[in-house]
């Protein structure tokens, strides 16, 4: 049976390098089952979600090509994103990652498609994205990217003469990601962010951001998530439960001044806990 959800205007859209539109803000998956994810992406497209984030590592995307399949919502005005892992990297490989996506998702192209992790271990993530790029001409792809990717990592696809059209990293308010931004900017990256909201509760307790939340009328979470898209970022939050859900994608009705955006972005802190893609990677 069919649930009932509420509607909100569908993201703006940003335009990528190559000129393809791609909304400002999606719906994260992991770890969501392929039951989970079935149910919560057909809920999100309707409600005006446009952005599905999915990964081969997540074991969801069958589940996330039934909820394309299931909302309703045409195909084409569905933007996908999915991950390959290190077995795949080459230039064949990444094809066969590629092909084996699309099986799941049921699907004849997808809009972005990322080398997972650099994996700089095995030393083969510059052949992968050399397979991007030749999905990018077959078609088969709309824009092709990296996630987790640090300077060292882009530099090397740089020498090539290779620019992703999105680099998707982990950054929110404790973990800025200044020196990745940055480059991005200069490149023509889109940065897209997972985990916007933090891993656990504690961001989302922070006083400097609930006190902004309680001057706006809104929620802790939708606070951070504007934080993200006034600064040009595509966040992908998580979540399956509808209420959720609305409030993370209704964030462009409001905008935090420029003290509010200021005293947000200066909670950055160390954390010798966040994933090293030196060293983490699958």
């Amino acid at each position: 049976m069919e649930r009932t959800t509420v509607t909100i205007d569908p993201a703006p859209l940003a335009t990528l390098a190559n000129g393809v539109k791609m909304p400002r803000l999606g719906l994260g998956t992991w770890p969501m089952n392929d039951a989970e994810a079935a149910v919560t992406v057909a809920d999100a497209l309707r409600m005006g979600y446009r952005l599905i984030d999915t990964a081969e590592n997540y074991e969801n995307e069958r589940g996330v090509g039934e909820g394309i399949r299931n909302s309703g919502v045409s195909r084409e005005d569905v933007f996908v994103t999915t991950k390959f892992n290190r077995k795949w990297h080459s230039v064949e490989g990444a094809r066969q990652a590629c092909e084996a996506s699309l099986a799941r998702l049921g699907l004849d192209y997808v809009d972005l498609l990322l080398v997972h992790w650099p994996n700089p271990d095995q030393d083969r993530y510059v052949e992968a994205f050399e397979g991007l790029v030749r999905l990018l001409e077959a078609g088969l792809v709309r824009a092709i990217g990296t996630s987790n990717f640090k300077p060292a990592h882009l530099q090397r696809l740089f020498d090539k003469g290779m620019v992703p059209h999105v680099n998707q990293i982990q950054l929110d308010p404790y973990h800025r990601r200044d020196d990745l931004v940055a480059i991005h900017r200069e490149r023509g990256i889109a940065t897209e962010t997972w985990g916007p909201l933090g891993r656990g509760n504690q961001m989302l307790l922070d006083p400097v951001i609930t006190r902004i939340a309680e001057r706006h009328g809104r929620t802790p979470a939708q606070v951070v998530l504007r934080w993200h898209v006034q600064q040009g970022f595509i966040p992908t939050p998580k979540s399956s439960d509808p209420a959720r859900l609305a409030q993370n994608l209704d964030v462009f009705g409001f905008a935090l001044a420029d003290d509010e955006l200021a005293a947000v972005t200066a909670l950055d802190r160390p954390d010798p806990q966040m994933f090293d893609a030196d060293s983490f990677g699958h």
